[in-house]
């Protein structure tokens, strides 16, 4: 009942979070790139807060396994499974260099993290240096954009169309910007209750920490998300489901991970640590080759569903 309660708490509080910074993000006039970044930020924030629990409390492998595979889970279900509903999931490609590009050097630098070959310090000046560009460019609105190289310049017209939803958030107030407290505590609140009840769980049932955080914590926290991309997809707004889902799994990194990691440390990896973490790289470069096709058909998403499978068969099995 606590994780099932924690869930709702969490799931509720992080649309309501992501609705609030959507609206303060349009009063403040950010760019539809800019504003897909922050929305994404917010419809993260039950997976991100669940990592950040579980570390505090001392479960790294929890909160690790729950970046990695809420990373993993992410491509499978909001590219891989809306390809399948939704019979295709059509991208831009200039935009698609720009997106995935970012999206594979950030899971790059996620796994050497996870797997210790990297310091935190050092992933964290990485990230940032390959982050804090991307999220300049897409800051810039269009009138700016003809000051960039052409190629450049498309990229990021086609980042900007990609990330532009089927709806439009009204101007924020200060409503808006003090409802932003209570649902970040409403997410906190129920990430911790979700991570005491499943490591409770866990414990009486004999299920490692590591199946605990990489597949039950990471596919639930992962249902906001999920939800959202599967209506984009539907809508024909398929490549507004490819810019969630990366900008979704750089988050993760980025806040999920490489900042505790560098505040509390995650101790020493593990083998199935090390192989999620791999997957995960794999699983983008693969999606992101797919994608320059000129999307993803329901083939091609039942593949990446596939590969998600097989990642949740190895990860029991050695968990």
């Amino acid at each position: 009942m606590l994780l099932l309660g924690g869930l709702v708490v969490t799931v509720t509080s992080s649309l309501v979070l992501a609705r609030e910074l959507d609206r303060i993000g349009e009063r403040l006039g950010f760019s539809e790139a800019l504003l897909g970044i922050v929305t994404a930020l917010g419809a993260d924030g039950p997976e991100i807060a669940s990592a950040v629990v579980a570390l505090i409390s001392g479960h790294n492998d929890t909160g690790v396994g729950v970046v990695v595979g809420s990373n993993v889970f992410n491509i499978a279900a909001l590219l891989g499974l809306s390809a399948v509903l939704a019979g295709t999931v059509r991208i831009h490609s200039h935009g698609l260099v720009l997106n995935g590009g970012v999206a594979l050097l950030v899971a790059a630098i996620g796994a050497l993290l996870v797997a210790r070959w990297l310091p935190a310090w050092a992933a964290l000046v990485l990230l940032l240096a390959v982050l804090a560009p991307y999220v300049a460019l897409s800051a810039l609105r269009a009138r700016r954009l003809e000051w960039l190289p052409a190629r450049l310049r498309e990229a990021v017209r086609e980042e900007q169309e990609d990330a532009r939803l089927d709806t439009h958030a009204r101007l924020g107030g200060l409503a808006d910007a003090l409802g932003v407290v209570p649902a970040l505590a409403g997410v906190i609140g129920g990430a911790t209750a979700m991570v005491y009840a499943a490591q409770s769980l866990g414990d009486r049932w004999g299920v490692s920490d590591l199946i605990i955080g990489t597949i039950v914590l990471a596919a639930l926290t992962g249902i906001p998300n999920l939800i959202a991309a599967v209506r984009l997809a539907l809508h024909g707004r398929g490549a507004a489901c490819v810019s969630e889902s990366l900008n979704s799994n750089n988050a993760n990194i980025l806040v999920g991970l490489c900042i505790p990691a560098l505040i509390l440390g995650i101790g020493s990896a593990s083998g199935v640590e090390t192989f999620g973490a791999w997957w995960m790289v794999g699983m983008t470069l693969i999606t992101v080759a797919l994608g320059f096709g000129g999307g993803l058909t329901r083939r091609e998403g039942a593949m990446i569903v596939g590969l998600y499978v097989v990642f949740a068969v190895v990860v029991a099995t050695a968990g």
